[in-house]
């Protein structure tokens, strides 16, 4: 795995030349979910993942971003500065380098990271752009700067061509890797989740950034009841069809909010906003979580 980086996050984070958001002087409290870091760990002895993402990351050095950035559009100062603007809060919030954001055309609100650790970026749906205000957009690029910051990048290219190249390349280890990686990346939008409300520092406005994935209706994102949404999760905790969620790479929306409202209860985050001391402590909180997203036990 020397090829594509370390993927240790303890090494990953004691490597850094500038302290992160939530280090308080070395005592490793961090923003991140630990499930996350600890199944990325786990990930460097499962043969399958390593497999997976030797093999995507030889796919995208090959012709995956040729590929995916070929009709897409570069932000830069000179072009979108207003989101332009909003990477460079989201990069100074998490005290990451710049990373280089795409618009492409797409009427599905979504947004995605690919790459590898020394060569990621940024793709945003244009109906993102459409859908949200700034502070919603200032949210969900610090949700992908998050990927970034907490060596995501390479995992989620792996399931890029998992599920859209496996057949060719990859058919041997596939199901293994793709389930593991699955399981790692609900983990992982928590933390990333996190990352985005540090950056708009309004619990508000990263839930109804959420909640308009749900709805996809401008019509009804005034009437929108953000509470009553939330509380929906408890619904999912019981049936067989909770299952349904062990092969989805992302938690059920309603559990993402409920999981965003602990952390937005954290001293950390209380710190971070400026809103005051106090405040449950990030293992609490991930405790919290647990039982929120957790789909089996």
């Amino acid at each position: 795995m020397a090829q594509v980086g370390t993927l240790d996050f303890q090494e990953f984070i004691h490597g850094r030349k500038v302290e992160r958001v939530g280090d308080e002087k070395g005592s490793g409290h961090d923003y991140s979910y630990v499930v996350d870091r600890n199944t990325r760990i786990a990930f460097e002895k499962a043969k399958p993942v390593e497999l997976a993402v030797t093999g995507a990351v030889r796919l995208f050095k090959a012709l995956g971003k040729n590929q995916l950035l070929g009709n897409a559009v570069r932000v830069g100062p000179n072009q979108f500065p207003r989101i332009h603007k909003l990477t460079v809060r989201c990069a100074e919030t998490l005290q990451i380098a710049l990373p280089t954001l795409y618009i492409t055309n797409s009427p599905v609100m979504n947004a995605m990271t690919f790459g590898t650790n020394d060569d990621s970026f940024i793709v945003v749906h244009s109906a993102l752009v459409d859908h949200f205000t700034d502070e919603e957009l200032l949210s969900v690029i610090g949700h992908e700067a998050g990927h970034i910051h907490n060596s995501h990048v390479v995992y989620l290219t792996a399931m890029f061509y998992l599920k859209h190249a496996a057949s060719i390349f990859l058919k041997q280890f596939a199901p293994a890797a793709e389930l593991s990686l699955a399981g790692w990346k609900r983990r992982a939008e928590i933390t990333c989740d996190r990352a985005g409300l540090l950056c708009s520092k309004d619990v508000e406005v990263s839930k109804r950034a959420l909640a308009k994935l749900a709805l996809g209706s401008t019509k009804l994102y005034e009437e929108f009841n953000l509470e009553a949404f939330e509380c929906q999760f408890e619904e999912t905790r019981d049936g067989f069809g909770k299952y349904a969620e062990i092969t989805a790479s992302h938690p059920w929306l309603s559990k993402r909010m409920a999981a965003l409202t602990a952390f937005s209860e954290s001293e950390l985050y209380r710190k971070h906003a400026g809103i005051g001391p106090g405040g449950l402590s990030m293992h609490e909180v991930d405790d919290r979580v647990h039982s929120i997203i957790k789909v089996v036990g």
